[in-house]
């Protein structure tokens, strides 16, 4: 018979474990963080813009989540090119892999296509309307938002051999892509909670004065209208993609099965 340390040890092993990639020492993740600690899931944190490493491997992990920044994924940087690099590790392994606005852009690297900035800094900054195709209110039981949280300059192509999820405007036209079974790219931010747009807002107030951005009550106002089906989306996928069970087929027939 196991003693209680014993068995809360090997409890702690048998719970899955997601990768979240962070970018900024007070960065956090966010709403994605609260459902997946609710839902039993083990965060392991990593900071690579700190030094901190990424594992060779991810024999011990079930999943990966690169978060944004304010960084641009064509940034001279080292740990940018080496986080960019090592992405093919999930790919390789076939693990979930989720990227959310700079990790989508990272991603999307990693994949062979471009990332771009307008000259003009154009940007969106705020709530933007997408259009998902079929492909994406298919992913997982419930629909994909149609009215997301922006807050980037830059934007991805779509990557050969990825399916187009989502569109936007003229300016930022691939929204949201699926490579493989798993492999997710996000440009807007699911994770972002009221409090963290407050601070956004506040400690950015400087960017919400160039192209493309809303005026920051837009912003605070957006999120009582538009953040329901966005929070719904968001456990509802997040469910699914760690299980590693995005499929539309199966989705259509449980819709059907309910119906």
């Amino acid at each position: 018979m196991m003693a209680n340390g014993e068995a809360n040890t090997a409890e702690r092993k048998q719970l899955p474990k997601v990768l979240a990639i962070l970018h900024q020492a007070h960065s956090t993740p966010g709403r994605i963080g609260c459902y997946l600690h609710a839902a039993g899931v083990q965060l392991d944190i990593r900071r690579p813009s700190l030094d901190e490493p990424l594992p060779a491997t991810l024999n011990q992990h079930d999943g990966v989540i690169v978060f944004g920044g304010p960084m641009c994924a064509n940034d001279e940087c080292e740990w940018i090119n080496r986080e960019i690099s090592w992405l093919e590790t999930p790919l390789r392994e076939n693990k979930p892999v989720l990227g959310i606005c700079l990790g989508a852009q990272m991603l999307a690297r990693t994949l062979g296509a471009k990332v771009f900035s307008h000259p003009d800094r154009r940007g969106e900054l705020g709530y933007f309307p997408i259009k998902p195709e079929a492909e994406a209110d298919a992913l997982c039981a419930a629909p994909f938002p149609r009215h997301v949280y922006q807050w980037h300059f830059d934007g991805f192509e779509l990557p050969d051999g990825a399916e187009l999820l989502a569109s936007g405007g003229a300016d930022f036209p691939a929204q949201a892509y699926r490579y493989g079974e798993s492999a997710v790219g996000l440009q807007f931010h699911p994770e972002v909670t009221y409090q963290m747009m407050c601070r956004w807002t506040a400690k950015g107030h400087e960017r919400l004065t160039l192209p493309g951005a809303q005026p920051r009550q837009l912003h605070l106002d957006g999120w009582l209208r538009h953040d329901a089906p966005v929070a719904k989306w968001s456990r509802a996928f997040l469910r699914q993609w760690l299980a590693g069970s995005l499929s539309p087929a199966g989705v259509r027939e449980r819709e059907t099965v309910a119906a």
